[in-house]
């Protein structure tokens, strides 16, 4: 058995500026529905950013389904989730590579600049290239906040 709640925002209009239905299991009641919405609105809100972020911000997210004739869609789409995981990683816990992202204008440049530089030069370690990158732009480490 499923309950569902509906939340509508208006302006001082009455002009309708959200609008949005959840179906829950949860038991819904006056003390609660108010939070299940707020719950239901955060989680929406998260998916679309990510959802925007995967198909907008250069991983073509969209772009890869209906390749092959059985598995390969769900390939791509997984290893660009974990691209996506990985760069996500970095930016929390890879100061110099948070810096150097931020020194770029856009992640499709960042990744020009690293296989051009993977290319011709052979460094030793990922903080290698990283800090030869910070150099090359003339960047200070940002500050950990």
């Amino acid at each position: 058995m499923l309950n569902w709640c509906e939340l509508t925002i208006t302006d001082a209009k009455g002009q309708i500026r959200y609008q949005n239905a959840w179906a829950t299991t949860h038991l819904l009641s006056d003390e609660n529905v108010v939070q299940v919405a707020a719950a239901g609105r955060a989680r929406w809100k998260i998916e679309n950013e990510n959802n925007n972020v995967l198909k907008n911000q250069g991983y073509h997210f969209d772009h890869h389904f209906g390749h092959g004739n059985q598995h390969l869609s769900n390939w791509l789409a997984t290893l660009i989730l974990l691209v996506y995981l990985l760069h996500t990683m970095l930016d929390w816990t890879e100061m110099t590579y948070r810096t150097v992202r931020h020194l770029l204008p856009s992640r499709r440049t960042f990744c020009e600049h690293l296989r051009a530089l993977i290319q011709y030069f052979p460094f030793e370690s990922w903080e290698h290239i990283m800090n030869f990158m910070l150099d090359g732009l003339d960047g200070d480490i940002l500050d950990s906040t």
